[in-house]
């Protein structure tokens, strides 16, 4: 039977990411930190919460830096919230963190105060809370998903990808960012689909069911 790491590194949204999947999928689930079950995981799933410095020197110390750089490269791989953070160039949390640069791009702080420029709200950060998301390019995750659907987000920090063909969804919160990124097998979202209900629910479908091509 084929099998969907979650990768523990010790601040991943572990119970909820993995209940989720079970709900869409007969397929086997491990929550793991075993480098050699993530080696041989069909597909990998990156849930995260939490601050990117902290995240990265957990990865680090597992020694599993060099097993994301191959799942990267040759699998369906899913990342969430933290999970595509980590994959940009830098992140400004925790006075500057350099990510794995799979996507160049960087990671900013919400403005404070963070206002509305067209109505001069003063938003609260983190955003938290269900948020539209603009699908800015077709892509088999976003199958069975209207554009401008809403998911759960909770963050303090956003993503600003360099590249425009790297976004596939933008969401609007003071600021434009970057709400889903992919690229060839890689797919991640700064929201949290296991917390988005049914749209959630049917991107985790997605995923589980596919083969990693654009």
């Amino acid at each position: 039977m084929s099998t969907i790491a979650v990768i523990d590194y010790g601040m991943g949204n572990l119970r909820s990411v993995y209940r989720a999947l079970e709900h869409v999928t007969d397929k086997r689930i491990i929550v793991t930190q075993d480098a050699k079950k993530i080696r041989a995981a069909e597909r990998v799933v990156f849930p995260g919460q939490g601050a990117m410095g902290a995240a990265m020197h957990h990865i680090n110390g597992l020694g599993l830096g060099a097993i994301l750089s191959e799942v990267f490269e040759d699998r369906p791989f899913l990342g969430i919230c933290l999970g595509l953070q980590v994959l940009m160039d830098h992140s400004e949390e925790d006075g500057g963190v350099d990510g794995y640069g799979l996507l160049p791009g960087t990671v900013k702080r919400f403005a404070a105060p963070l206002l509305e420029p067209d109505s001069g709200e003063r938003l609260k950060v983190p955003h938290m809370g269900w948020d539209q998301v603009r699908q800015s390019r077709s892509h088999p995750l976003w199958q069975g998903i209207a554009d401008n659907s809403r998911f759960y987000f909770v963050h303090s920090y956003y993503v600003s990808a360099s590249r425009p063909e790297d976004t596939v969804g933008n969401t609007h919160y003071g600021v434009d960012f970057t709400a889903a990124a992919a690229r060839d097998n890689v797919f991640a979202v700064q929201f949290h689909p296991e917390k988005s209900q049914h749209d959630g629910l049917q991107l985790l479908k997605n995923f589980v069911n596919w083969d990693g091509k654009p």
